[in-house]
């Protein structure tokens, strides 16, 4: 279980995640939804340790990771696909994997690149091309790659959709549903918020930096109000 506890949140002297808890099982997806500026993007660096935390706690199997940094959040089992598709965009496809598992050993590292490469076949052709030339959907597979190389429990996907094709979007729900039936528990960040109730298990909506609402994906379906509240800052 990944638990986050009254977390609090600052950036520049203004509070954008106020006194949030959440939980991620093993083997669930657990969709995030909310407008833009609710904070969701923050939430998901703040329990990777890449923002720090004001207050909180974050737990990974009743063990606290929150101020231990990226690496050993990482190697504690969460990782994070941040907004954008990020890359070394000056590596090598195959380069951007290894470097993702720097405290694997090299046999360890090598077996997860692989891994990544099962996942995504399509990388594997073009493993030595500068991912900075790749397609916004080929870096994106990229991007998930990384992040699965460190052998995540916990993997955090912040607008895995933005800016793809809808066939490239297809795709990645795909593996989305397959990583979860491997037991990966997924926090899933999704503008699209009909695709992200249909894949998801259960729900969380934030607002303003505070959850709004906890839930079925049925519940939230069946009362569009509790989103357009929450859209409408109300």
């Amino acid at each position: 279980m990944l638990k986050v506890s009254n977390i609090t949140i600052k950036s520049s002297a203004r509070t954008v995640i106020s006194d949030v808890s959440l939980e991620l099982a093993k083997g669930e997806i657990v969709a995030l939804l909310g407008p833009n500026g609710a904070g969701k993007s923050e939430l998901v660096l703040g329990i990777a340790g890449v923002m720090p935390l004001a207050s909180g706690a974050v737990a990974v199997n009743d063990t606290f990771i929150n101020g231990a940094g990226v690496q050993a959040i990482r190697a504690a089992g969460v990782a994070a696909v941040p907004e954008g598709h990020q890359v070394l965009a000056g590596l090598s496809v195959i380069d951007n994997l290894r470097a993702a598992g720097p405290t694997l050993t090299p046999p360890d590292r090598q077996a997860e690149v692989e891994n990544a490469f099962e996942i995504f076949p399509e990388l594997r052709a073009i493993k030595g091309q500068a991912a900075g030339s790749l397609s916004g959907g080929q870096q994106q597979m990229v991007a998930i790659g990384q992040a699965l190389v460190s052998r995540p429990q916990f993997l955090l996907i912040d607008e895995m959709s933005l800016g793809l094709a809808p066939v490239i979007i297809d795709r990645l729900i795909g593996v989305v549903r397959d990583l979860r039936a491997r037991g990966i528990g997924i926090l899933l960040i999704e503008q699209f918020t009909q695709l992200a109730l249909d894949i998801a298990d259960r729900c969380y909506v934030l607002s303003q930096g505070q959850i709004r609402f906890e839930g079925s994906p049925a519940q939230l379906k069946s009362d569009r109000q509790i989103l357009e509240r929450a859209y409408l800052g109300a």
